[in-house]
């Protein structure tokens, strides 16, 4: 992510049927799709990933500014797609495990990732999204 609050991720087709290569800046990883060879991270756990990268880093700060002892804290993220219309997903859960935190200060930090983190307030609120078509070659 750049100073300006713009991140950016580019994707290629790799000879591999279902397989992706992806880039964001200097880092470079493989995602399958879901009927690859489902052997990398696939789609929807990078979606759900991000919420779980970016509650770990609201832990980690707000808990900070708690002096709360974070040993052995974890954030975990379920989905569940919608059988009704697979073009969506009928819910994301995350789950916040901190268990050297006492309760009003735990339930403290959770309310403050919901207040600022933006990948979780884009999934609960929706946010704008379009597709661009590069103009052919040919």
């Amino acid at each position: 992510m750049t100073t300006t609050g713009i991140a950016r991720v580019t994707g290629t087709l790799t000879p591999v049927e279902g397989r992706y290569l992806l880039g964001a800046g200097a880092n470079h990883f493989v995602s399958d799709a879901r009927v690859g060879p489902g052997e990398a991270i696939s789609a929807g756990e990078l979606f759900i990933s991000a919420a779980v990268s970016c509650a770990l880093a609201n832990v980690t700060l707000h808990g900070t500014e708690f002096g709360a002892d974070l040993t052995g804290a974890s954030v975990t993220a379920r989905s569940e797609r919608d059988p009704e219309d697979s073009t969506r997903y009928r819910s994301v859960v995350l789950t916040f495990s901190l268990p050297r935190v006492p309760s009003a200060t735990a339930r403290e930090i959770v309310d403050r990732f919901t207040a600022t983190c933006p990948i979780y307030n884009t999934i609960r609120r929706g946010g704008e999204i379009e597709t661009v078509l590069l103009p052919s070659e040919l």
